[in-house]
Parts: C-alpha cells; sequence; structure tokens
C-alpha cells in the first residue's frame, strides 16, 4: 500500500478523481494531516465514509510505529525509536534549544561508513529509507511537538545512515519538509551532514537548494582519517576539501566541518596546528565534539583544558571554531551514539 506521506496533493487529487470523488477533497486531507495532525482516516469527519473506506484500502498513513521514547535529564532531549513496516529500526532525535525545536533524522537503517567512533555503523548497511519513511519521522516528532503548542523549526541530517548514498531518497525528502503544504520546513533551516561522498557533494551543489552542508572530517591529515573512517581510503582529504570549497563557492554559504575529538588520536597540539593550516582561510566553521562513549569501544573523550587548548590554537588560524554542548548522552542520543539500541529488548522471547 502506497504511502500518502510521499504523494503529491496534485498526485492525490488525481487518485481521487479516478476514484469518482471531487479532487478538492485532496485539500481537505491534506488539512486533516499536515494541519491537525491526524493520522487516522475514520477522524476525517468532514469525509464520507464511503470515502474513507477507500482511502483506508489505498493508501497508508503512516510507516513508522513508535517503539519507544525517552527523555534525558537535560530536559533538551528526546529520542525515538521508530518500527517500519519490514520490522528493522531507526531512531531519530529531537533537541530543544531555546525557540529552536531540532530533528536529527536517520536516512538508513545502519550506515556504511563505519566509522571508529560510532555506533551507527557497528552492523553496516541494513537498507536505505525511502522519502516516506525519512519525512515521517520529522512529521511523528512534530505531532509530538503540536501537543505542547510548539512545531519543528530546523531538520539536520545527522542521524544514522550517510545521506549521499541514499542521495535521491534524502533529496526527496527535503522537499517534501519543504512544500508549503505539508510542513512547510525552511531550506534554510536544513543541513545534510556526510562523510565524504565527494559525487555526492559535487551533484548537491548544482541542486536548487538552500540547504545547508556539513563534511564530518575528524582528522587534521589523510594518515589519521583513514584510521577512523574506511570510507578516507576512497576519497582522498586534499579532493575532499577541494570539493567543499567548490561548494561554498558555488552556493554562496559558509561550511562546516565537524571534528569529533578523540584522546590521544586527534586532539594534539599538532593536529590543531596541522588542521589550522589545512583549512585557513576558508569561509568555514569547525564544530568541535568531544567523543561521546560507545558500547565495546575503547576509545576516550579528551579532557576540558585540551578540547579548550585545541579550539585556542584553531583561532590562532582565524578560524571559527565552537565546541558542541553535549545533549542526550545519558540516553544515547549523542552525536555519534545513534543505532538500534533497543533491538534486542524488543525481540519476542
Amino acid at each position: 500500500m502506497p504511502p500518502l506521506h510521499s504523494m503529491s496533493l496534485d498526485e492525490l487529487s488525481k487518485l481521487l478523481s479516478e476514484e469518482g470523488e471531487k479532487p478538492f477533497r485532496a485539500k481537505q486531507i491534506f488539512h486533516w494531516i499536515y494541519e491537525r495532525k491526524v493520522i487516522e482516516w475514520d477522524q476525517m469527519s468532514d469525509l464520507n465514509k464511503s470515502l474513507r473506506s477507500k482511502l483506508k484500502e489505498k493508501l497508508s498513513l503512516s510507516s513508522l510505529v513508535q517503539k519507544n521514547i525517552q527523555e534525558s535529564n537535560d530536559e533538551e532531549t528526546t529520542k525515538f525509536l521508530w518500527e517500519l513496516s519490514d520490522g528493522e529500526l531507526v531512531e531519530s532525535v529531537l533537541i530543544c534549544s531555546k525557540q529552536r525545536r531540532t530533528v536529527c533524522v536517520s536516512s538508513q537503517v545502519g550506515c556504511p561508513a563505519r566509522c571508529s567512533f560510532c555506533a551507527s555503523g557497528k552492523q553496516g548497511l541494513l537498507r536505505n529509507l525511502n522519502p516516506a519513511e525519512i519525512f515521517e519521522q520529522v512529521y511523528q516528532i512534530d505531532r509530538f511537538l503540536h501537543q505542547k503548542g510548539e512545531r519543528v523549526s530546523h531538520v539536520v541530517f545527522m542521524g544514522m545512515g550517510e545521506p549521499f548514498e541514499n542521495y535521491d531518497n534524502v533529496l526527496q525528502a527535503i522537499r517534501l519538509l519543504n512544500e508549503p503544504s505539508r510542513l512547510n520546513i525552511s531550506q534554510r533551516r536544513m543541513t545534510v551532514s556526510t562523510v565524504g561522498v565527494i559525487e555526492g557533494i559535487r551533484r548537491f551543489m548544482k541542486e536548487d537548494l538552500n540547504v545547508s552542508l556539513v563534511l564530518s572530517l575528524h582528522a587534521p591529515n589523510q594518515h589519521i582519517r583513514k584510521k577512523i573512517i574506511p570510507y578516507a581510503r576512497k576519497y582522498p582529504l586534499e579532493d575532499l576539501i577541494a570539493a567543499m570549497t567548490a561548494f561554498a563557492r558555488e552556493s554562496r554559504r559558509n561550511i562546516t566541518y565537524e571534528y569529533t575529538l578523540i584522546a590521544g588520536i586527534n586532539d594534539l597540539p599538532e593536529h590543531a596546528h596541522e588542521l589550522g593550516v589545512l583549512l585557513k582561510g576558508q569561509p568555514c566553521t569547525v564544530n568541535l565534539i568531544p567523543y561521546n562513549p560507545v558500547p565495546g569501544l575503547k576509545l576516550k573523550r579528551p579532557e576540558k583544558e585540551t578540547i579548550e587548548n585545541f579550539r585556542t590554537i584553531l583561532s590562532s588560524y582565524d578560524i571559527v571554531a565552537t565546541w558542541r554542548y553535549t545533549k542526550g548522552k545519558d540516553i544515547a542520543a549523542a552525536c555519534g551514539q545513534l543505532a538500534m539500541q533497543n533491538k534486542l529488548s524488543l525481540a519476542p522471547s
């Protein structure tokens, strides 16, 4: 049964016409779903019973089932575990900061990148999410916020998966999220994060979009990057930086490099100087992320003094460096911690 979330208003109007119904019903249905946040056909009281029965048989209103929800002690982070129609699981995170309500969305079940410090790729890639499954993560969290009189304001493709390895579906999800008749989230409030798929970066900069791009850099040189990011073996750092620079020039937007600091591996003063030389003069920000613990990994988080010193060195090269405040670590919702944490507990005994 096709998901309604992937259909355009025109496509729904056409389907209704083929069923002998008035096309204007499509706008009524969209209003119920995206304005009133209704996900049951029977609750759409201004549609006759005959039409509701037809729609039940032809269209799915939901492809996700909420299996778990966890609130962090920081009172700003909520993690959602979703079961897909085939039984697979994905996670997404709501991060509340002042007036912002940001959803960190997953684009794949698992992840092909297998970065050494990240939980998402420990099981490898299981499958891509389709556009409706990506979109619905945001929609369902928007319904959650709607009960509080709030709405999703920002979306970041930083959850499970490498977005550019699911390029077409991610692009379609972006357009669905931006559509005025749905959630109407501004493209300028969306961000895609990539581990460094060069052909994806070059393709993305040719799209007619105002979406920000973030590169998961995590190393100041190719040698270290290959040790912690397997994808680096395919994409040399020099070529990757050139692609990001081209994106910044083409889009006329600053870019962000994310850098997870791992004690003794990429957090030394010489690494900071090397990174400063690599990025000096670029229109960019470096977002420093202290490593977040992942079960089964023996990596360590740097001390605060080490992080601050790293940041100070970058500043000496006139590079804007931010230090990301860790949220949701207690519920494994922080950067690098998303995985199918509850899969075993949900399995039948």
